[in-house]
């Protein structure tokens, strides 16, 4: 059984708050997120803090990847998209504690692509359909070959950073979010299930429990206003 929390957008306050549900009704389950830990809401800095010091997983989002390449690759495109994506708030909220931004970019640079656990895989945006003919069996059972295929593509749309495509069926759950949907969405076809819901719009941060590769339960919380205010 593990967690899995959606796009989060430094939304600090309400995170903290799902959190604390996690704990309450699912204490020593391993929590993850599928990442878009910054940009937009408020608080950016503090989630980074919070990941750390709690260990979440966490796959890159396109925003996570936008961030550090700002610092890391500023003549990328991911880096140049930054300031059209959110950057302001992200900026505003490291303003005085620049003396921890080594550290928060080193570490969303360790994190991965993908989580590709026996009961789910877990991305950002998903595998797109577009993958079918290069993705069978075999490849989604060898991490660093799917790795290989997905990295030729992260700067497209349709790529796992950025996909709001149709999803590839695997053969087992895939867990994303980047598309934002009012309520937790699962997809039979793909066998996907969408979790961003917009937190950082004022709706509400969902946290997805995953057992045997099924959705077992969703935990949620409103949005804290003084996140996006």
């Amino acid at each position: 059984m593990i967690a899995v929390i959606g796009d989060i957008h430094g939304c600090y306050h309400t995170l903290v708050k799902l959190v604390d549900q996690l704990d309450r009704y699912f204490p020593n389950v391993p929590i993850y997120s599928v990442g878009d830990l910054v940009d937009r809401g408020n608080f950016s800095f503090e989630v980074v803090e919070l990941f750390l010091e709690r260990k979440i997983f966490f796959t890159l989002g396109n925003h996570d990847l936008m961030f550090a390449a700002h610092f890391q690759k500023p003549n990328s495109i991911f880096a140049r998209s930054w300031f059209d994506n959110g950057a302001e708030t992200t900026l505003r909220s490291y303003q005085n504690r620049f003396n921890k931004i080594d550290e928060h970019l080193n570490y969303i640079n360790s994190m991965p692509l993908f989580f590709n656990n026996d009961d789910c895989f877990i991305s950002h945006a998903g595998i797109s359909s577009r993958f079918d003919k290069f993705i069978n069996d075999s490849v989604i059972k060898d991490d660093n070959l799917l790795i290989e295929i997905l990295s030729q593509s992260l700067e497209t749309d349709y790529g796992i950073l950025w996909c709001r495509e149709r999803l590839l069926n695997l053969g087992k759950l895939q867990v994303v979010g980047h598309t934002r949907m009012p309520e937790p969405k699962y997809d039979s076809q793909s066998d996907s299930i969408y979790i961003d819901c917009g937190a950082v719009s004022g709706n509400k941060l969902v946290a997805v429990i995953i057992e045997n590769g099924k959705v077992f339960e969703y935990l949620w919380t409103r949005t804290e206003l003084i996140d996006i205010a």
